[in-house]
């Protein structure tokens, strides 16, 4: 069985951001990079897909600036086969349907058997380029999945609903999931894994040659919110104290 794993690299949990000068996007410099959240549990339920199969390959697929390849080589390390390197560099003007459209034509032509992304990314959240990309593809697609099993030709997937609910979907292969954190436990990259990872393939490819579609959103600035604090005295008989509250409720702190 042969997988395609969509892995993006995002700043730390821990960082701290400043926007750039122009307000354009974020200051990235100093920011420490890591993989993201649910992208680490979806490349874990392929590696664990593929050893249950015993055969096929795992192939991981990360759009980004060159920084992007070190999260790339640490899957590889952990056991992925090769990897796809889509070099985008800021100001990024993408949104999911161009990215997906990117992706599309990037692994058009390996017809894998599933596509497996973390629900969403943990910088901007859309949750939408896996499902995207599974249509361009022509595949069954699925979300909140925490759960898989692989049958002939088909694919049975836990689905995460809400109020503690759960669904289990029989799907027809190929398919494109979107895997939750928290379905299985990732592994560690061995010593093994970190020397043979310096050999496997990385193909690079640029964005700007294989997106063939405008975006459809963008950023029109960044800007970092300030908190402060205000006290107003509110004098008068009731009335008007009243008409003053209602008047702050409703046009200034928006309570509806």
């Amino acid at each position: 069985m042969n997988i395609c794993v969509l892995i993006k690299q995002v700043p730390g949990s821990e960082a701290q951001f400043n926007v750039s000068g122009d307000g354009s996007w974020i200051q990235e410099t100093e920011l420490p990079y890591e993989m993201n959240e649910s992208d680490n549990y979806a490349l874990e339920e392929a590696l664990q897909i593929r050893e249950q199969k015993g055969a096929g390959e795992v192939v991981i697929v990360s759009l980004g600036p060159d920084r992007c390849q070190k999260v790339i080589r640490e899957a590889l390390a952990k056991g992925a086969d090769r990897a796809i390197h889509i070099n985008a560099d800021a100001p990024y003007n993408t949104d999911p349907y161009s990215i997906a459209s990117a992706l599309a034509n990037a692994v058009k032509d390996e017809r894998f058997d599933l596509v497996l992304s973390g629900l969403q990314s943990d910088d901007l959240g859309f949750g939408q380029t896996g499902v995207i990309l599974g249509e361009m593809l022509g595949m069954t697609t699925a979300t909140l999945v925490v759960g898989t099993e692989v049958q002939e030709g088909k694919i049975k997937v836990k689905r995460e609903l809400e109020a503690g609910w759960f669904q289990w979907q029989t799907m027809d292969l190929p398919a494109s999931l979107a895997i939750q954190s928290g379905l299985n436990t990732p592994r560690y990259p061995s010593l093994k894994g970190i020397m043979t990872a310096k050999k496997k393939e990385i193909k690079k490819l640029n964005f700007v040659d294989i997106c063939n579609v405008d975006e459809l959103q963008s950023f029109a600035g960044l800007s970092v919110q300030h908190a402060e604090k205000q006290t107003e005295m509110i004098e008068g008989n009731i009335d008007q104290i009243v008409n003053r509250l209602v008047d702050v409720f409703k046009n200034e702190i928006r309570i509806n």
